[in-house]
């Protein structure tokens, strides 16, 4: 198994930037009263496909040799790293197949598809997921990149926190959701070298809490088919994850599912901007938790805005 090093982290910067946006951070007088602490929104619903998953996945593709790349790449994934890699394989002409649960959102199976990808449909479930792809690689012949337990694409969502800290300074904590962990993998890649005083805090839904248990347990516990609204955080924690989220992460916490439709609401009645219900797990923690936060400078990295629209979830239309 390779780690990812501090210095891939460097790498992936340089080699992503002329394909990802340098995401704004926002921040809301209300929220922050509301909660007791100072809280720094970095908005990654307003990268290049609407999603964090764009670094890793563009480091992945423009990582790779020519002649690795003749039979293009290959995913499975809930939507955001599938429509990440379409979007970045199409942005150096090879095609892109992922394997996504038909139950994933339209929204998002429209992206991938916009995006040039090839999609195969699979039961929502990890198993289902996991052999349906096993087919379509082997039918394919395409370099797989994992949607989070690949080195490339850790070192590319550690560029996110890299940011971060240059835009705010002296944070005290940072806050991301996790699901398998690329993102809280990534974030403790950096920090750990750049501002290692910084405590990591991930947020999970508490109908999908196997990283939670696997944190209190010391060991990875694995549930095949969570069913939760924050559609990003069904999968299980991986080796490569763990490594990094039982070496560097604080706590994870949790939030119920009301409360995670609630700072969604919240962050969109209040800060106008849309997001998914993934991302709105760090405020719910927050707001649930208000004497872990309150007085504290907070990093909270928006993962992502590819919500649908059709189906929102204070409208009960929860999947």
């Amino acid at each position: 198994m390779y780690i990812p090093s501090f210095e891939d982290m460097l790498a992936a910067r340089e080699r992503v930037k002329p394909y990802v946006h340098r995401t704004p951070v926002l921040t809301s007088e209300f929220i922050n009263e509301l909660t007791g602490a100072d809280l720094f929104f970095k908005c990654e619903n307003f990268q290049k496909a609407g999603v964090f998953k764009v670094r890793g996945a563009c480091n992945a593709v423009f990582g790779l040799s020519d002649d690795m790349l003749e039979k293009g790449v290959a995913t499975h994934s809930s939507g955001n790293h599938a429509l990440s890699l379409s979007y970045a394989a199409g942005r150096r002409g090879i095609p892109c197949y992922v394997v996504m649960p038909r139950t994933a959102p339209q929204a998002k199976k429209d992206a991938v598809r916009g995006y040039g990808g090839i999609i195969t449909e699979c039961e929502p479930s990890t198993s289902s997921r996991e052999a349906v792809f096993a087919k379509v690689q082997a039918e394919t012949g395409a370099e797989f990149v994992h949607p989070y337990n690949d080195p490339r694409v850790i070192a590319g969502q550690g560029t996110c926190s890299a940011e971060l800290i240059e835009q705010v300074e002296n944070l005290d904590i940072v806050i991301a959701p996790i699901g398998g962990g690329g993102m809280i993998s990534g974030t403790c890649l950096t920090l750990s070298n750049l501002a290692p005083e910084i405590k990591i805090i991930a947020a999970e839904p508490e109908q999908a809490d196997d990283a939670a248990r696997s944190f209190k347990a010391g060991y990875i516990i694995a549930d095949d088919a969570p069913v939760t609204v924050a559609d990003g955080l069904k999968v299980p924690l991986k080796d490569l994850t763990w490594h990094f989220v039982s070496k560097h992460v604080t706590d994870i916490l949790t939030a119920s599912e009301s409360e995670i439709i609630d700072a969604m609401k919240l962050i969109w009645k209040r800060m106008k901007i849309v997001m998914e219900p993934s991302s709105a797990v760090p405020l719910a923690i927050i707001l649930k938790n208000r004497d872990i936060f309150a007085g504290k400078r907070v990093g909270i990295i928006i993962t992502g805005g590819n919500v649908d629209l059709d189906s929102l979830p204070w409208n009960g239309d929860i999947k």
